[in-house]
């Protein structure tokens, strides 16, 4: 079993993370390719002492991009969509 703390890599704030957080008390995070559902439950549980319902991952391909002639690559990341409890809420920017 990994660290709780390398298994959450760190909270994805976008247009649809935001909007899943807001109507379907969903949260997403970044988290270690190596991760599995259940590790991920727990850290989620210990760090933010709140009550998971579901996790659905899915590994994510880094894009190809080019800089004039030279090509590179971003690296490949897995995203974890967590489900919380109703009336469980995780507030990343509290206070601003």
């Amino acid at each position: 079993m990994k660290d709780i703390y390398s298994v959450l890599i760190k909270p994805l704030i976008t247009e649809k993370a935001t909007y899943q957080k807001e109507n379907a008390n969903q949260v997403v995070f970044l988290v270690a390719r190596d991760a599995n559902k259940i590790e991920i439950k727990r850290a989620v549980e210990k760090i933010f002492n709140k009550r998971v319902l579901a996790v659905q991952t899915m590994n994510r391909r880094g894009k190809v991009k080019r800089q004039g002639r030279f090509v590179g690559k971003r690296p490949d990341y897995k995203r974890a969509i967590v489900r919380l409890y109703p009336g469980e809420t995780i507030d990343f920017f509290e206070g601003v």
